[in-house]
């Protein structure tokens, strides 16, 4: 069974607005969750929030499909009527109309509340006539009766052990149209739905209608007054009972004296007036001794389970004269015989605590949240009301008991909210100026990536006029750059590669140079050790190769140079024969001790011979 009422988290927007007319705090507000949830437990289905909601995210259990598909059976169908109607449908001119509209329905039977008021108006007036020292409550609104039963569950024996109007008139309806019959209930009150669940047998009803889901169901199977013939409430008639709606009503249907000198009966009604009294009647009973008749609504005229923003003075207005209008050529005989027939039915209840009251807070836990939202040295007991709570101190003690967050109070919330935007403030001030710095690095970036372009291409354009030639190796052997020379050296092969791919960057070098001359780069990346001045042939001609790593296991570079060039070979002579004079002018050095001037003659010979060289044009 779904909760009496429940709250679609996908509309709601958090205003708080059923915490602060929740009366139980049966509505809680948890950390990281962005919509209100109703507890069933707590609940006590007087239906407050499903009124104030600006967003319409609360609804009630609907049994409008539960209803049809009752009157869908072979058995007796029943309708009992809450007498509100005529408080609630003003806008059909004669009850008649109206009792034909739901007969129309698939009724076969519509019966007034207002007999079973009758009948339990007189049983109250037996049970306060017969005062043994017990004060009492009465239990003609559920609501009452569920607020006792989770919340002040030491009050329970002072219940008035009787059923409320609705559950009697179903009583008499089975007594008259047998225990096969199919009973719903139409009234004002979205707490009779779980009350009519609480009694079986000659007391079942089996749906509960509100008048609202009642005009629903005119609207669905488009009936209208002006299309039907009258038709009366099918016997027995209420009397005064149609007085029910108005909270001093059922004393009045039992002529109940309500005077304030030498009356015994207080009668309250609303949320605020109802908290009190039962608050007040558990604590000062003994002084004020009086039994109270109680109504959590205005009256059940009143109830959620009426049309939004109705009139409550108009609907009183309008019950009064319909009562009035009943009892001009009432059969006050047949009224009468009609009571005695029903009598003795057994209109008696017992009440069962549910207690869900959660235990108090420690003083410490209490104090603690107080210090959270700034009260700590305040007056705890005042509050502005805007979290839903009457003082900090029971918004704090809710926030304990895990009900609501911290955040639902509007101090804390505005306190942060400033916070908020000093914090912010700061923060894009740092921002504008980390985007300043940001601008500055990336023009400083690109002055630089372009100066980086620039240099590139400068040694990429050198590399390409060097008559030596220079390649550069991944790991993997690969070229990933690659002059024209040294294209050249390798031959026609690789000047052809070189036109679909220009410096042949990509390319493997196994198969462009000799095992042995590949496997001299291989041992360089294993061993990173560098190769200077290897003297290797490729077919015709003599290479003098140096390998060397430029970042370990990762890059290596090689220069091939054409030993047969003339400008290689008159370099390389040159090189070479300045090697052979700086060795042997060590060992001559040595020598010169031993053999005198022979040193000088030898060192004269040799430059004479490299000055030759020099100006010498051809090899």
């Amino acid at each position: 069974m779904n909760p009496i009422v429940q709250i679609l988290k996908d509309k709601c927007n958090l205003s708080y607005s059923c915490v602060r007319v929740c009366p139980v705090n049966a509505i809680e507000v948890k950390v990281n969750v962005n919509y209100a949830h109703i507890i069933p437990e707590r609940c006590i289905g007087c239906g407050a929030c499903t009124s104030v909601c600006p967003e319409d995210a609360i609804v009630y259990r609907d049994s409008k499909q539960e209803a049809k598909r009752i009157l869908k059976t072979k058995e007796k169908k029943i309708a009992i009527v809450a007498p509100s109607i005529s408080g609630e449908f003003h806008d059909i001119t004669d009850y008649r109309k109206f009792v034909q509209m739901i007969k129309h329905l698939g009724f076969d039977y519509v019966n007034e509340v207002s007999f079973g008021a009758d009948i339990i108006a007189l049983k109250y007036a037996e049970l306060f006539k017969n005062f043994k020292g017990k004060y009492y409550i009465s239990t003609a609104c559920p609501v009452v009766v569920q607020n006792i039963q989770k919340f002040q569950p030491e009050l329970l024996g002072n219940l008035a052990p009787l059923v409320s109007p609705m559950i009697a008139t179903a009583k008499i309806a089975k007594n008259l149209y047998g225990n096969d019959s199919k009973i719903i209930y139409i009234g004002p009150c979205i707490e009779s739905k779980n009350e009519a669940l609480l009694f079986d047998e000659d007391s079942k009803i089996d749906s509960v209608l509100t008048f609202q889901e009642l005009r629903e169901l005119f609207t669905e199977f488009d009936i209208h007054e002006s299309t039907l013939e009258f038709s009366e409430f099918d016997a027995p008639i209420g009397y005064k009972g149609s007085l029910f709606p108005i909270s001093n009503g059922l004393l009045q249907a039992a002529d109940i004296s309500e005077s304030l000198l030498d009356g015994n009966v207080i009668t309250a009604e609303g949320k605020s007036n109802i908290l009190n009294a039962t608050k007040q009647f558990h604590s000062d009973i003994e002084t004020i001794k009086k039994h109270f008749n109680l109504y959590f609504c205005e009256g059940c005229l009143m109830g959620p389970g009426t049309t939004k923003g109705g009139e409550k003075y108009i609907r009183h207005t309008r019950v009064a004269n319909y009562a009035n209008k009943r009892l001009e050529n009432f059969d006050l005989d047949k009224w009468e015989k009609e009571v005695a027939k029903f009598w003795n039915l057994d209109y008696t209840r017992t009440f069962t605590a549910d207690d869900q009251r959660i235990k108090a807070p420690t003083e410490e836990k209490i104090q603690e949240i107080l210090k959270a939202i700034g009260k700590e040295d305040k007056d705890t007991d005042l509050g502005c009301n805007a979290c839903g709570y009457n003082t900090c101190r029971e918004f704090a003690i809710a926030v304990a008991k895990g009900l609501a967050k911290i955040d639902m109070c509007l101090t804390f919330s505005l306190r942060n909210r400033h916070d908020y935007i000093k914090a912010l403030k700061n923060t894009n001030e740092k921002l504008a100026q980390t985007q300043k710095a940001l601008k500055d690095s990336e023009n400083l970036a690109q002055k630089e990536k372009e100066a980086a372009q620039e240099a590139s291409d400068t040694v990429s354009s050198m590399l390409q006029k060097l008559p030596s030639g220079l390649v550069i190796l991944d790991k993997n052997l690969k070229i990933v750059q690659s002059n024209n020379s040294f294209i050249e050296m390798l031959g026609e092969e690789a000047k052809a590669i070189d036109e679909v791919i220009p410096g042949l960057v990509g390319a493997d070098m196994k198969t462009l140079l000799p095992f042995n001359i590949y496997n001299l780069f291989s041992n360089v990346f294993s061993t990173s050790n560098n190769i200077l001045n290897r003297d290797i042939h490729i077919e015709d001609k003599l290479l003098n190769l140096s390998i060397f790593i430029i970042r370990k296991n990762k890059i290596a570079g090689a220069v091939f140079r054409d030993m047969y060039s003339p400008e290689v070979r008159r370099e390389e002579v040159i090189k070479r024969v300045t090697d052979v004079i700086d060795k042997n002018l060590t060992m001559v050095q040595k020598i010169g001790f031993l053999l005198g001037e022979g040193a000088s003659e030898t060192e004269q010979m040799l430059n004479s011979i490299i000055e030759l060289y020099k100006m010498h044009k051809k090899d």
